[in-house]
């Protein structure tokens, strides 16, 4: 596909630092620690037109993770799913009061009633100009993909805990300096108690359902950005089907903004064919253009994702946290260069 150019000059956004101070308790936000990481670009940071007016800090989204997978798989019904829910809610509370939890009972291919929570943070929810982040906070049941323990719920990691993470993190920045715009930050549940060599639809439980029945009434967006597999090292997003048929100019301006800090090994300018992802159904169910930053390549493996996707392997030792960084700078670039264009 042909890459649009990069973004015009604009007015440059005034750097706040901030100081932020916090424990590394499971309820209370972690002391972020910017100088233990990054192999970063620093140089092309520097050049950069638009300037983060917050810290992300890596290593509080890295304890983020750790914290979820002390409750154990994320897995609907079980003791381990309720409590990393509540988790989450305390968490989010902390940042917004804003909190909207979305309960449902929704059936598995299995025949299984399944009792989830989609959460939902708004922050600055009386502005009509908004913009919206979604990740999945639910582990896979069973590790189809991993050759001796296919049985075995996943840790999920990456596959569910990174996004999840990214997203708390960027509402603590959201608490500290409100952008000039709306942004929500939803959790769904549900995303991952699929049938593999079944239809799409039995994914995804927990967006269909919000999106069918959406929270708040009258309810949109400008445009969504889904985080799926946000975490691993080396990981590779490319432009993604969907996000490409339904927001390719979300596309354009995400993986621009990646490249213009630096995060070109990680934003790779490639188009790939479609995935069933959450942001799938809310294209065409919610009608909010949203674009999927997923970690997948299919000129890497046959599957296309890496080689923990699906397996007991999908545990903290593969999250890195200059991954972490690049998203999540990304991410509140993104949020500030959108609330400066107010």
């Amino acid at each position: 596909m042909a890459n649009k150019q990069l973004m015009n000059k604009i007015s440059l956004v005034g750097l706040i630092v901030f100081c932020l101070y916090a424990c590394t308790q499971s309820d209370k936000p972690v002391k972020p620690h910017q100088d233990s990481i990054l192999k970063e670009d620093t140089s092309a940071r520097q050049n950069t037109m638009i300037q983060s007016t917050a810290p992300f800090s890596s290593d509080s989204a890295y304890v983020l993770i750790e914290q979820q997978l002390a409750f154990g798989p994320r897995v609907p019904n079980s003791k381990a799913h309720q409590a990393c829910g509540d988790f989450l809610i305390k968490r989010l509370k902390q940042y917004t009061s804003d909190v909207i939890v979305q309960p449902a009972t929704v059936m598995a291919y299995t025949g299984e009633a399944l009792k989830i929570r989609n959460i939902m943070a708004q922050f600055n929810k009386d502005k009509t100009n908004r913009i919206v982040f979604f990740a999945h906070w639910d582990s896979r049941p069973f590790a189809d993909r991993d050759p001796s323990n296919s049985k075995q719920p996943v840790p999920g990691a990456d596959d569910g805990a990174s996004g999840v993470a990214v997203l708390l993190e960027i509402a603590r920045i959201l608490s500290i300096n409100p952008p000039n715009i709306g942004v929500d930050i939803v959790l769904f549940d549900g995303e991952d108690f699929g049938d593999a060599g079944g239809k799409a639809e039995t994914y995804c439980l927990g967006s269909q359902y919000w999106s069918r029945n959406l929270p708040v009434p009258g309810y949109y967006a400008k445009y969504g950005i889904l985080l799926d597999m946000v975490g691993a090292q080396n990981a590779r997003f490319c432009k993604e089907g969907w996000s490409l048929r339904y927001a390719s100019s979300i596309v354009d301006k995400v993986w621009n903004t990646a490249h213009s800090l630096g995060f070109g090994q990680y934003f790779i300018m490639k188009s790939i064919d479609p995935i069933i992802d959450d942001h799938y159904f809310v294209n065409t169910l919610a009608k909010i253009p949203t674009i999927d930053i997923i970690n997948h390549d299919p000129d890497v493996n046959s599957s296309g994702f890496g080689k923990h996707w699906h397996t007991l392997d999908d545990d903290i030792k593969i999250i890195d946290k200059n991954t972490l960084y690049a998203v999540g700078l990304t991410l509140i670039q993104t949020i500030y260069l959108e609330s400066a264009n107010m």
